[in-house]
C-alpha cells in the first residue's frame, strides 16, 4: 500500500461523488444520495464555498474521503470544524487510514484556532462509534438531530 491524504481538487470531484455514493450504500441511505459533480463544485470551488474535503489514495486509487466546514458552538464560545462524511472503503478500514485523515482534519482546525470537531453518527454503526470512542470522542444521548429538508424547508422558508 502507498497511501497518501490530500486535499480535494477539482479533478477528484468525480472520484469523490463515487466514494459518497459507496458511503451511501453502506449506510443504507442510497435512496437519498443526490449529490452530483455540479453540487460539489458550488458547495467547494464556487465563489461562495463552504465545504472542504479531503481524499485518500491508494497510490492513484481513492479509498476514502471526508467532508467537513466551520462550525461554532454558542455555549462553549468555540469556533470548530463540522465533519459532516469520514468515509473509507472497507478494504482498508483498520488500517489507520481513517485516523490518519481525522488526525488531519485535526490539525487543518488547530491551524485556524479551532478547539473542536462535531459529527454524528447513525447508532447502529457500532465499528464508527468504537473507532470515535478509541480516540477520545464524547457523545451526547440527550440531543437529537433535526433538520428542514425539501418541502418543510420550502414552505420554511416562505
Amino acid at each position: 500500500m502507498n497511501i497518501s491524504i490530500r486535499k480535494v481538487e477539482f479533478s477528484d470531484l468525480k472520484d469523490v461523488v463515487g466514494l459518497l455514493r459507496e458511503f451511501a450504500e453502506f449506510e443504507n441511505l442510497s435512496e437519498y444520495c443526490e449529490v452530483t459533480e455540479e453540487r460539489l463544485v458550488t458547495a467547494m470551488f464556487g465563489p461562495d464555498a463552504v465545504v472542504e474535503g479531503l481524499i485518500a489514495l491508494d497510490g492513484d486509487t481513492p479509498i476514502g474521503y471526508a467532508l467537513f466546514f466551520p462550525n461554532f458552538s454558542s455555549f462553549r464560545g468555540q469556533c470548530g470544524i463540522y465533519l459532516d462524511d469520514l468515509y473509507i472503503n472497507g478494504a482498508y478500514r483498520g488500517q489507520g487510514v481513517g485516523e490518519k485523515m481525522l488526525r488531519e482534519i485535526a490539525r487543518i482546525a488547530v491551524s485556524r484556532g479551532y478547539e473542536r470537531i462535531d459529527f454524528n453518527v447513525l447508532d447502529w454503526n457500532t465499528p464508527a462509534i468504537g473507532f470515535y470512542k478509541v480516540l477520545g470522542a464524547d457523545s451526547n444521548d440527550e440531543e437529537t438531530h433535526f433538520k428542514f429538508t425539501d418541502e418543510a424547508f420550502r414552505s420554511l422558508a416562505a
